[in-house]
């Protein structure tokens, strides 16, 4: 970075506002005079880093994106449209992550939208859409977003200040930032709002190896519930309004009992059947009907995604993320549940490690 870039140190002063590891030296580029580059010692998480931008960064808001994430152009301002529509009470907003694995990139930027090669970054591919395009689009609108993806996600300074910054002892530092804020402001019985907006998109990288998708996913297993009984005395609690009535329960059913019900289900199911106490066709006709459910929201995903993104060039890929939705319950899904699973084993035994998250991602082209 230094030789690309010509960066030169320099003193800048800062205030010391929230938790990070000593920073070593700061860097400026007279190329790009708005790049400021920090050397800082390991603080072993990305909250430590982020924390150290928030100290240094002098602008009343400030982005946080992953290091295998590359934003659209029009993404920030996309994003920052919600702050200026309404400056006194906006603190934070999300956008869409988007599957990179299959599409072109040039000089920095997504030149071709192409699905993946790759069977299981496929699967995320609609993964992914559906939980953006569904699920938080759903939590904004009912003032209950409780997270905001780490890859992508602007927040004002001063509030995440207010809370701290990032928390060292989660490894779901961005679902927790969030709940932080949230409790913060009903404590403080100041209004607020936080957004989600499916137009600025962000592009990541999903794994393509069952290796690295296990580490992800049991990691954000881990940080799920240590976020949950973190904030647990908000659920139920009318001071926390919609996202302490409804949005903690849900947390409880999904996040926290959802991987050892929906386990317990796939295994008790065959047992009792062969005890004889379990009729085969309600086993049938109840399997059915939940496999159904989950094609029937991926595909109203899918619809919503091409209404309103319209990111795919042809009628194939559409027709192949259908399929896509169907298969998805038939394996990837039962495996998702194992893994979350283990990620309950992990948070019991406490453990904190990320794991190493090795990427493949798209086709570059030289500039």
């Amino acid at each position: 970075m230094i030789d690309t870039f010509h960066l030169k140190p320099v003193t800048r002063a800062y205030d010391a506002s929230v938790k990070h590891a000593p920073i070593r030296q700061v860097y400026k580029s007279p190329i790009y005079s708005h790049l400021l580059v920090i050397d800082k010692e390991n603080g072993g998480s990305k909250a430590d880093a982020s924390n150290a931008g928030i100290n240094l960064s002098r602008a009343p808001l400030f982005c946080v994106v992953d290091a295998d994430s590359m934003l659209e152009v029009e993404s920030l301002l996309s994003s920052v449209r919600p702050f200026m529509e309404d400056p006194e009470h906006m603190i934070a907003v999300g956008g869409t992550v988007r599957v990179l694995n299959g599409c072109t990139v040039k000089s920095g930027q997504v030149t071709h939208v192409g699905l993946p090669s790759n069977p299981l970054a496929l699967v995320q591919y609609m993964e992914y859409i559906r939980a953006f395009l569904m699920a938080r689009l759903a939590w904004s609108r009912w003032g209950m977003l409780s997270i905001i993806s780490g890859a992508f996600g602007i927040f004002r300074r001063d509030v995440v200040i207010e809370v701290g910054g990032f928390s060292h002892d989660t490894v779901g530092e961005d679902y927790d930032l969030v709940i932080k804020l949230h409790k913060h402001m009903c404590n403080s019985g100041r209004r607020y709002a936080m957004r989600y907006v499916p137009e600025p998109v962000c592009w990541t990288e999903a794994p393509e190896t069952f290796k690295v998708l296990a580490l992800q996913r049991q990691r954000w297993q881990r940080g799920a519930l240590e976020v949950f009984f973190k904030h647990r005395d908000m659920m139920l609690k009318p001071r926390y309004g919609v996202l302490g009535m409804v949005g903690f329960p849900n947390n409880l059913v999904i996040d926290v009992l959802g991987p050892l019900a929906e386990f317990t289900g796939y295994l008790l199911m065959p047992i009792l059947w062969m005890a004889g106490r379990l009729n085969g066709d309600f086993i049938l006709a109840y399997t059915s009907l939940f496999f159904l459910l989950g094609v029937f929201i991926s595909i109203c995903s899918l619809i919503l995604e091409e209404m309103e993104l319209r990111r795919l060039d042809n009628w194939q890929d559409l027709l192949k993320l259908g399929l896509v939705a169907v298969l998805e319950n038939f394996g990837y899904r039962q495996y998702n549940s194992f893994l979350r699973l283990v990620g309950w084993w992990e948070f019991l035994r406490k453990k904190k490690v990320w794991g190493e998250m090795t990427r493949k991602g798209a086709t570059r082209q030289a500039p």
